[in-house]
């Protein structure tokens, strides 16, 4: 019974954020971590993530049928009612909103709610159905944890914050993209307009490069205003040019297109991994914020 009530809030993806929250949080403690505000913070983001993630299922039973990699979840497999599933939802989003209403603040409240909105409000119930632009709607509701993590710590949030939103919102784009290429028969046989599907390859592989450059060119500011350190700038040129090099191949001839997709998403993982760990460790004490926006 337990197993099925965990596997419907998919937790691969919540150990996911569990690491960019951290990394946010301790980017903005700058050495000074409340360990406390720290556990509630991610233990409350990680059952508001569950939520939607139970209550995507319970939404998306109909074409989660249609598609190899998604059949055999509880909600289709009939292991686990569409009732039930958003049922739990419901219960942990009430308790993960609790948690962050009381332990952190109102700026990582607000940002929690944001993007639990666009994920099960717009992106599940009609973008990723019925838009080519699902993809980015729903790098915004990926891109929310780190950011949490950081305002929770900060209590504001400022140009650190707004840093982090790009840059994790600009990595969703040739992660999913790349998801969606070597899943491509997946996606058109639920009708799901993902960009591969509904503009083509090429269009496909050409975003995933643009996507890479303009990643690799966002995260090199968190260093450049001083939020981390060179050791993080080390880490963020090599693991961005090394995927940017990757997504490159994708142009020789020849090449198998679904391994080489497989290559960008393991690589997507290992990259914003790195990034998240190594901003946690490589912080500095920013003496002045020359964007703020408090009051969010």
């Amino acid at each position: 019974m337990f197993k099925r009530y965990l596997q419907v809030t998919k937790p691969g993806i919540i150990m996911g954020n569990l690491i960019s929250v951290a990394g946010g949080f301790f980017l903005a403690s700058r050495g000074e971590i409340d360990w406390m505000l720290m556990l509630a913070t991610v233990i409350g983001l990680s059952l508001v993530v569950a939520s939607g993630c139970a209550i995507n299922n319970y939404i998306d039973r109909d074409i989660d049928a249609k598609m190899q990699r998604t059949r055999n979840r509880v909600t289709v497999t009939g292991e686990m009612s569409g009732k039930a599933a958003f049922a739990h939802g419901i219960v942990l989003g009430i308790v993960g909103f609790g948690l962050l209403a009381y332990f952190t603040n109102p700026v990582a409240l607000f940002f929690g709610a944001f993007g639990y909105v666009v994920y099960v409000g717009l992106y599940t119930l009609y973008f990723k159905r019925k838009s080519v632009y699902g993809t980015f709607v729903g790098s915004l509701s990926g891109a929310v944890p780190p950011v949490v993590g950081y305002c929770a710590a900060a209590g504001q949030f400022d140009t650190g914050a707004a840093i982090l939103l790009v840059m994790f919102c600009i990595w969703q784009m040739p992660h999913s993209y790349a998801i969606a290429i070597f899943r491509y028969k997946d996606y058109e046989a639920a009708n799901i307009p993902v960009l591969p599907v509904a503009e083509g390859l090429s269009k496909a592989k050409r975003h995933i490069v643009l996507h890479i450059a303009a990643f690799a060119i966002v995260a090199a500011l968190l260093p450049l205003t001083g939020y981390v350190g060179i050791g993080f700038m080390v880490v963020a040129l090599a693991t961005s040019l090394w995927w940017l090099a990757m997504a490159l191949r994708g142009y020789r001839t020849g090449i198998d297109i679904n391994g080489w997709a497989r290559q960008v998403f393991v690589f997507s993982i290992i990259t914003i991994t790195a990034l998240s760990v190594t901003m946690a460790l490589d912080f500095r004490v920013v003496s002045s914020d020359w964007l703020v926006f408090a009051g969010l």
